[in-house]
């Protein structure tokens, strides 16, 4: 799969690792022969700037974009700040396919490195086991500073998550941290699908049906669109 000027850019354990990562991305369903090609070059470069910068470039990923812009005099804001999301994307793209977490995954939709798909498994144990929900991640040009606009797409019966879509989760709002990425957020709303906040409910017949765990669970599966 590499070869060797692969080696010389990126090293030998890297080439390894992004072996391992091909592989992964084979066996994603949803993800289209072009969605490969570009997801697998994003991950690659992803790969060699990490191992490459390594601390420096998460440490400077983690600074204030206008503290930074401020400090290159030939760049305009705008661009100098939607260049380190781009580069934070790339990394966090190439962690949540290097991560091994079951039941969570997300691409980039089409070109835009910006908008996100995301599927969601329900998790075992709980009502929502065996059905899968895709959601939709919008980065704004203040990511990861300002939260991203994250939705369902499948249609969920959750007590948290309104007629729309969206979702009643406190990271994606006032707790929001740049210390957060895609992988924090799926691992929440995956763990929100079996343990709702039924304290502020954003659909209040979910939250009262949620007592109920049988006649909850009969109506997922009634209702359940892939």
């Amino acid at each position: 799969m590499c070869s060797g000027l692969d080696r010389v850019l990126i090293g030998q354990e890297s080439c390894r690792a992004t072996q391992l990562l091909w592989k992964k991305i084979l066996l994603t369903e949803h993800v289209c022969d072009v969605q490969i090609t570009r997801i697998f070059k994003a991950a690659l470069l992803s790969r060699s700037q990490f191992c490459w910068e390594g601390a420096r470039t998460m440490a400077s990923q983690n600074m204030d974009p206008a503290s930074t812009t401020a400090l290159k005099g030939n760049e305009t804001g705008g661009s100098a700040a939607r260049g380190s999301v781009t580069k934070r994307l790339q990394q966090e793209l190439m962690t949540l396919m290097m991560s091994g977490d079951k039941g969570i995954s997300a691409f980039p939709e089409s070109d835009n490195l910006f908008k996100w798909i995301g599927t969601i498994d329900g998790p075992q144990g709980t009502v929502f086991e065996g059905l899968r929900y895709k959601l939709a991640l919008e980065f704004p040009s203040g990511y990861p500073y300002k939260a991203p606009r994250v939705k369902f797409i499948t249609p969920c019966y959750h007590p948290n998550v309104d007629d729309n879509g969206f979702i009643c989760l406190d990271i994606l709002k006032e707790k929001w941290s740049a210390l957060y990425d895609v992988r924090s957020i799926l691992l929440s709303i995956q763990s929100l699908l079996g343990e709702p906040n039924n304290e502020s409910p954003m659909n209040l017949d979910a939250a009262e049906l949620w007592e109920n765990q049988d006649a909850y669970k009969a109506h997922l599966r009634s209702t359940h669109k892939n």
